[in-house]
């Protein structure tokens, strides 16, 4: 029986509010700002000259829970890795743009640090969007390194418990933590420290698809149906095809664009080279329902993956919790191929 798209999207909007709700307790705390991280330089397992190449990254370390009775030291927090799109860190001038301020506030809440890393401005680029895909300068293969190099970065710091270490990627970045967790690369087999989980924000699917995907760690991709930059279906597929345990997670919003997370209206970027149509440009900009939902599906996920404790009574009002999401939101059936694209 088909779904009703109505009453689908009055489910949305629905729990999008109650998810507003829920998350206006955390945006009641002053947000991070690109001023509150310490400044670090991460070495990348990418080398050049035979030294590795180091990261600009800014680290956001939570604060942690008191000592236990009678210890010495506080317990150890997990820490989450961010993996920029193709856009880089930056927003206006050498401020981090505010998604991942935004998102670091928000895990900062839920007692999680975060480690963004630059992988653009040490190779000379700002930016890779406008670039074609083949041509770039910076690869996915260097972004994979990163990834791992930022891993080991934070299993050693102190009152970071590396147990508990996630990738989290946008676009470029969400392919990114896909390459970085396939154990059918060597490389990722080889290395010393493997996340315990990983998501991906609309990533783009295809090359670690057709490779065949391995998992290292459970997996959560966050899609949207309209996205025609990285289309969803390839990410479908590459979860449906997956070979072991644990099997990816996806979840796909019904009418969104890429960037669906962000607050900035859909606009067509008539710039980009590498969207998944024959049409010039793609779709860019948020989704409020999607938004709200997928920072809700997000928390969901880390609180059982790494058996975060519950918010503080108050924290969430009471009749946000029994919030049912669906698995998918589907509009139409994907067409039946999708060329290799990404961003």
């Amino acid at each position: 029986m088909k779904a009703n798209p109505g009453r689908q999207r009055q489910r949305l909007m629905v729990a999008a509010g109650l998810v507003s709700m829920a998350l206006g307790a955390v945006a009641a705390t002053p947000g991070l700002q690109t001023h509150d991280a310490q400044r670090v330089e991460v070495p990348s397992l990418d080398r050049v000259g035979g030294l590795p190449v180091l990261l600009p990254s800014y680290w956001f370390a939570a604060p942690g829970p008191q000592p236990a009775a009678g210890a010495d030291t506080p317990s150890l927090q997990p820490a989450l890795v961010l993996l920029h799109g193709c856009g880089g860190v930056f927003g206006r001038g050498p401020l981090l743009a505010e998604r991942y301020t935004e998102l670091a506030s928000r895990l900062a809440a839920l007692g999680v640090q975060t480690l963004v890393v630059d992988s653009l401005t040490p190779r000379g680029e700002r930016e890779l969007c406008t670039q074609r895909l083949g041509q770039r300068k910076t690869t996915q293969l260097q972004r994979r390194r990163d990834a791992l190099g930022a891993l080991q970065w934070l299993a050693a710091q102190p009152g970071v418990d590396r147990t508990r270490i996630g990738l989290l990627g946008w676009s470029n970045g969400g392919s990114t933590v896909l390459a970085a967790t396939n154990l059918a690369h060597a490389e990722v087999t080889r290395a010393p420290v493997k996340p315990s989980l990983a998501v991906a924000f609309y990533p783009g699917c295809a090359t670690e698809r057709d490779r065949g995907y391995l998992p290292a760690a459970p997996l959560l991709m966050l899609l949207g149906e309209a996205d025609d930059w990285t289309p969803a279906a390839p990410c479908k597929e590459l979860a449906a095809a997956a070979r072991s345990e644990p099997r990816p997670q996806w979840v796909a919003f019904e009418g969104a664009h890429h960037g669906f997370d962000s607050t900035a209206a859909v606009r067509l970027r008539t710039d980009v080279p590498n969207g998944a149509t024959e049409k010039a440009g793609v779709h860019v900009g948020g989704h409020p329902q999607a938004r709200a939902l997928a920072a809700q599906r997000l928390q969901a996920f880390l609180r059982a993956q790494w058996q975060l404790p519950a918010p503080a009574a108050g924290a969430e009002p009471a009749d946000a919790a029994p919030v049912l999401l669906p698995t998918v939101t589907i509009v139409s059936n994907p067409p039946p191929h999708h060329p290799r694209t990404g961003p």
